[in-house]
């Protein structure tokens, strides 16, 4: 592990030392493209968009239809990037950079916002945004940009927020499995678990073969959060997060709240109620799980929900997903995470500047809504097409064109139209419902918008690694719950105090005590 984080370290800071040495030596930002059509004499001015995770499809050239009519639109011609198959998208951003192929705008991952804000390879957006991306200013909240100052040491904007006004995630339930076992909705974590083994004994798939799973997570506890939530746990994707605990911001992690979760999904997993392969569980095979009908209580984002509610209609007709709403604990205040405006989005290396003003002219294109139309449906026979005159997405495959998406500003009025305008017919009540379950039982944590600096020289609770090996072994049995407490004082040992100290002032700066 050591020898992994210096690696990953060395690659950081060679990195830095040639994005700044390039600072001076920036070239022009316009070239010829002579493959453009119709600007095969003119001067385009090209943009490096770099965004991992994206999913099915092929990278597009510069004669694809989607970049030519933003071309059009913008005088900017993007060049997407995105992580090689089988890469870890921070290593491989890290590689871009050291080997000076580093984007002209991208989403940072990983801390790496915070490293080149640090070495003042960031470059500061507070002059450019309203002059060349007015409609990106306007739209986000003045709080969102208040709490990116608040997350930089001189209280400048060094990169766009992601702003998500509405619950991201859910807590969700197959409903014809609770009608198949003749059971209700669940209000207490004693009534959940006895559904759950409902679902595990009574073959509510009714496949014959008894193989459902009542509940399911990936590895390192990731995309279980729903069952840390009926405890009051701060959870974003298996990750601790900062909240209010006992009149204090702390760490989810070292809480009676997490000791308590712990035990229940321990229990769970004791009883094969939870999947016993979860902490093996790549992302894809998690997902086939639940698409395949096999999964009946999981935790993901409804606004994805089209595509696998589709696949599981292929082998169950009347498959229908809903929102669980959480289930009361004693003593606990149960409630789904939401992380609403401060996570970076994007952000220009301070080497790119000559190249500012296009990337932002692309990046406004997206925030303006006289193009939401064709942001969402993108060009016909690629990413859409029309049946009895209406517009209908078509489902990603290995050989579409990818098309840049650049907006991540979702308001409770952008998700009615997404709904509306992306879902089929008969889903889209179905994912209404549950974004209303959500949005009752969802509350802002604490540490919203929370700076990766607050780690800076503790990189093993930064990491969460001792967190999820404690996780783990303590909930396949190999350790006692006991040990959870050996576990928060290792925490503490590690830094803890000194980061709590750290979040305290964080916090205290941006609601102005």
């Amino acid at each position: 592990m050591f020898k992994s984080n210096r690696k990953s370290l060395l690659f950081i800071l060679f990195a830095l030392m040639l994005v700044i040495g390039t600072l001076a030596g920036c070239t022009n930002n316009k070239e010829v493209d002579s493959t453009s059509e119709g600007n095969s004499s003119e001067e385009v001015n090209k943009v490096k968009v770099f965004k991992s995770h994206m999913g099915k499809g092929v990278l597009p050239g510069s004669d694809d239809p989607h970049v030519q009519k933003i071309l059009e639109a913008t005088g900017v011609q993007y060049e997407l990037m995105s992580t090689p198959a089988g890469s870890d998208p921070v290593e491989y951003l890290n590689l871009m950079f050291a080997s000076e192929d580093y984007p002209d705008i991208f989403r940072p991952i990983g801390g790496f916002d915070q490293t080149l804000i640090s070495q003042g390879a960031a470059l500061p957006l507070d002059d450019l945004l309203p002059k060349y991306a007015p409609n990106v200013w306007k739209n986000i909240p003045k709080e969102a940009w208040d709490v990116v100052r608040s997350a930089t040491p001189d209280g400048k904007i060094y990169y766009v927020p992601k702003v998500y006004l509405v619950p991201e995630r859910a807590a969700l339930i197959r409903q014809d499995w609770v009608d198949a076992v003749g059971m209700e909705m669940p209000e207490t974590v004693e009534e959940y678990k006895e559904l759950l083994k409902a679902f595990r004994d009574k073959d509510p798939n009714g496949n014959g073969k008894q193989d459902e799973i009542p509940t399911s997570g990936r590895e390192f506890g990731k995309w279980m959060d729903h069952l840390f939530a009926i405890y009051g746990v701060a959870m974003w994707e298996g990750v601790p997060e900062w909240d209010i605990y006992e009149g204090e911001i702390q760490y989810a992690g070292v809480t009676k709240n997490m000791k308590a979760a712990i035990s229940f999904i321990r229990d769970l997993y004791e009883e094969n109620l939870l999947d016993n392969e979860t902490f093996l569980n790549k992302g894809e095979v998690w997902t086939a799980k639940i698409n395949t009908n096999l999964v009946g209580s999981w935790y993901h984002l409804p606004a994805n929900l089209r595509d696998r509610h589709n696949a599981m209609l292929e082998g169950a007709p009347d498959a229908y997903v809903t929102g669980m709403p959480l289930p009361k604990a004693e003593g606990f205040e149960g409630y789904i995470t939401q992380k609403s405006m401060g996570e970076p989005e994007w952000m220009i290396p301070a080497a790119s500047e000559e190249k500012a003003a296009d990337a932002l002219k692309l990046l406004d294109f997206f925030y303006d809504t006289e193009n939401n139309e064709f942001i969402t449906y993108g060009i016909e026979g690629a990413q859409h097409k029309v049946e009895g005159g209406k517009k209908v997405l078509l489902p990603p495959t290995d050989e579409t064109p990818i098309a840049l998406g650049m907006r991540n500003l979702i308001t409770k009025e952008d998700m009615d139209i997404r709904i509306e305008e992306t879902m089929e017919d008969y889903q889209k009540q179905m994912v209404r419902d549950i974004f209303e379950v959500s949005t009752a039982d969802a509350r802002r944590i604490a540490g919203d918008g929370l700076p990766a600096t607050v780690y800076e020289g503790f990189p093993d609770i930064q990491s969460h690694k001792l967190f999820q090996e404690y996780l783990t072994k303590i909930v396949i049995g190999e350790w006692p719950i006991e040990k959870f407490d050996e576990f928060v004082d290792r925490w503490y040992q590690a830094g803890g105090d000194k980061v709590t100290e750290r979040v305290q002032e964080w916090y205290d700066r941006v609601n102005k005590k």
